[in-house]
């Protein structure tokens, strides 16, 4: 995830937590409120996450993925340095370094096979392939966790992966048409899934604030090897561009997280996808990328079954809770 996407699971598990209204609230109005704040805030986060693979596309000519998820690790870790020291060792106190240091190894080689990914394909089949990320978090969560997986969880899940050969395109015969740089996305969005996986474990004695801060430190520190391997000095306009893409990335987790604490986790997931429209913009703009019709068609269908699961995920975060009110 170093701070990356697969840390942004946090506010969703965060937002699945039902919102104490007092007698005197309006009906609906403060839902509605809520969840139109929660949009612009969704909305911000998918305009960050365009421009920071915007800078790692036009970046990629001259620094490799290596390279530059360090510095979004560095970028990540500077930002975190004052609650760092305000907190000191509090900033790393928990009872399950080793999980945490399988998910910063994790996320770090997300981000930088995520990385290669964006700079070698479009931006818009790129953002499609990532979403697969939650159709992996299915059979995680039944395979590790042992989570009970429901049938319609379990068919969407499918549909999903259905879709990702869609997007691939079969190519002559029975081969498919599929390339490096997409391999190297689902394997990202298998990695971003397990330091999900990890995450839900993780955060039953340890707060959230303590995950990112090891994420960001462990993640500098692991990416530091592959950067050193490809290094090169960059320009001062570059090293400008690098850090704000570090920066940028930032941001977008910090307007996810808000986004989905505010207004309702199955309102805020459809508005997520809108990075998609925004991909396919810039890319078509700034690099003269035209989606096909294969890649419309899948990523249609891993949108949909994404909702599904994203739903559902809601509907059973909500019952357990329902039914305590009733009793």
């Amino acid at each position: 995830m170093a701070i990356g996407a697969g840390d942004l699971a946090i506010a969703t598990l965060s937002a699945e937590k039902p919102r104490v209204t007092s007698a005197s609230d309006t009906p609906g109005a403060a839902a509605l409120s809520s969840n139109l704040r929660g949009a612009l805030w969704m909305l911000a986060s998918a305009a960050c996450f365009t421009a920071m693979t915007t800078l790692v596309k036009y970046l990629g000519g001259d620094y490799p993925a290596a390279l530059q998820a360090f510095y979004r690790q560095l970028a990540g870790f500077v930002i975190l340095v004052p609650m760092i020291i305000r907190r000191r060792s509090a900033a790393f106190a928990t009872r399950r370094p080793g999980i945490l240091f399988f998910r910063a190894g994790a996320g770090t080689l997300a981000n930088i096979l995520s990385f290669y990914a964006y700079q070698k394909m479009p931006l818009a089949d790129g953002n499609a392939l990532s979403f697969t990320r939650t159709l992996w978090v299915v059979p995680l969560a039944a395979f590790v966790l042992r989570e009970r997986v429901g049938p319609l969880r379990l068919v969407a899940a499918l549909v999903g992966f259905l879709g990702v050969l869609v997007m691939v395109r079969p190519g002559a015969g029975a081969h498919l048409a599929i390339g490096l740089p997409a391999v190297a996305m689902l394997a990202s969005s298998l990695l971003y899934a397990l330091t999900i996986t990890g995450m839900k474990v993780v955060t039953r004695d340890t707060a959230s604030s303590v995950l990112l801060v090891w994420s960001a430190a462990l993640g500098m520190l692991l990416a530091l090897p592959g950067a050193f391997i490809a290094w090169r000095w960059p320009t001062p306009l570059d090293l400008a561009l690098l850090f704000a893409m570090g920066g940028i990335g930032t941001l977008n987790q910090w307007c996810y997280i808000k986004g989905m604490a505010i207004g309702d986790a199955t309102a805020m997931a459809p508005i997520d996808y809108v990075r998609l429209v925004f991909a396919t913009m810039v890319g078509l703009a700034l690099f003269h990328e035209v989606p096909g019709v294969w890649t419309l068609a899948g990523a249609s269908i891993v949108v949909a079954s994404t909702l599904v699961i994203t739903w559902r995920e809601a509907q059973l975060a909500r019952r357990p809770f329902a039914t305590g009110t009733k009793a």
